[in-house]
């Protein structure tokens, strides 16, 4: 799934991106990390996996796009 990278905080490696529908999400630490990357800048274009639904849904990785 796609997403648009809204807030990050470095010190804590947690934010929230923006689904396609506006919906933001919120991802921790461990989700960054799964994915390798040093640093997010708000506006770029992430590809996330998530667990869960709805209210329940977890983001587990967050990682750049690539084409």
């Amino acid at each position: 799934m796609q997403a648009t990278a809204y807030t990050y905080d470095p010190e804590t490696r947690s934010g929230q991106v923006l689904l396609d529908d506006g919906t933001p999400v919120p991802f921790g630490a461990p989700a960054f990390d799964a994915g390798g990357l040093r640093l997010l800048r708000p506006g770029q274009r992430v590809r996330i996996e998530t667990e869960g639904e709805g209210g329940a849904r977890r983001i587990t990785l967050v990682t750049l796009q690539t084409f």
